[in-house]
């Protein structure tokens, strides 16, 4: 509230001008950032207030947003609610989470001409405030599935400039990890090694369901097979009950199409069954591509037959 004061300008009328209004809280889909543990760290996000009007009509400035970069592929939900409201899947992209109040009017606004010196002036609104559930869903065009320690960290080294963890002890892989895989014409395709799934990860056996939820994403999946361990097992048993978990998980991830790959066929005793468990495959109407990983025996066919998947898959999305 504020009144012209000026010499020889006797009653110079109300002046107060408006408040400004307050910054808005932003997400935006930044490259880089792979996590998001920086959120887990810092859980409250308040933009800058609008400044106050001040005399001579001058409107407060606005306060400045606040933009919180996040990983690219995060899903956005309200935690009150569970309701889904953006889903940050291109790098650059922002969504408005939280808008700043409205300032409030100065004095000057309220002038009429039956009152025209008003002792008043109105208050701001409060910005919104909100609490949100943050997920991570890693945006990868293949993803590698499977038991524990078949080789799924080996294989992505091998076809992509990727260095996850390797050893020889199961659950080496605590992360999703990314490659970029680019054979002959096969350029720019992002492939995702999932951690090691087994039986009951639905509920959260193992490495659990948060992972699970990254194959979502994907639209092509390499299921890698491993006998060295047990040569008398039965790798079809071991191809079903992984693609029973990802039912259990979500009935659209049966709909993906799969490439069945046996890997370790470097290993003398491996090699000699694979016309056998071709054979059992074949009898289920499912080719099954024997590769080493370690050696790259084979890689170069199971990346032909990934591209040419992908084709189709392009094509058929296209009409």
């Amino acid at each position: 509230m504020s009144f012209r004061r000026e010499r020889f300008i006797p009653r110079g009328g109300p002046d107060g001008g408006n408040g400004g209004k307050g910054g808005d809280v932003i997400l935006m889909a930044t490259e880089g950032l792979s996590t998001l543990l920086d959120l887990r760290y810092q859980q409250r996000y308040r933009a800058a207030n609008g400044a106050h009007g001040r005399g001579k009509d001058q409107t407060g400035k606005s306060g400045e947003e606040l933009v919180v970069p996040v990983p690219v592929g995060t899903l956005l939900k309200d935690a009150e609610t569970g309701e889904i409201l953006h889903d940050l899947a291109a790098a650059g992209e922002r969504f408005l989470v939280a808008r700043g109040g409205r300032g409030g009017r100065g004095n000057a606004s309220f002038a009429t001409s039956t009152r025209q010196t008003p002792r008043f002036a109105g208050p701001g609104e409060k910005g919104q405030q909100r609490r949100l559930q943050l997920e991570l869903k890693l945006l990868a065009d293949v993803g590698i599935v499977g038991h524990p320690n078949v080789g799924k960290s080996t294989l992505l080294q091998r076809v992509s400039a990727a260095r996850p963890k390797v050893a020889d002890y199961p659950f080496t892989t605590l992360v999703p990890h990314l490659g970029m895989v680019s054979y002959g014409e096969l350029k720019g395709l992002v492939m995702a090694d999932i951690p090691g799934l087994i039986a009951g990860a639905h509920r959260g056996a193992g490495l659990g369901s948060r992972f699970l939820r990254h194959i979502e994403r994907t639209r092509l999946l390499v299921h890698l097979l491993d006998i060295s361990a047990d040569l008398q097992g039965d790798p079809l048993r071991n191809y079903e009950e992984i693609n029973a978990e990802l039912g259990k998980f979500h009935p659209s991830l049966l709909a993906k199409p799969q490439v069945a790959v046996l890997n370790k066929t470097d290993l003398p005793a491996v090699r000699e069954r694979i016309p056998q468990v071709k054979d059992a495959f074949r009898q289920k109407g499912m080719d099954l591509l024997p590769i080493s990983a370690l050696t790259g025996e084979g890689v170069d066919e199971m990346i032909r037959e990934i591209g040419h998947r992908w084709e189709r898959l392009k094509v058929a999305e296209h009409g």
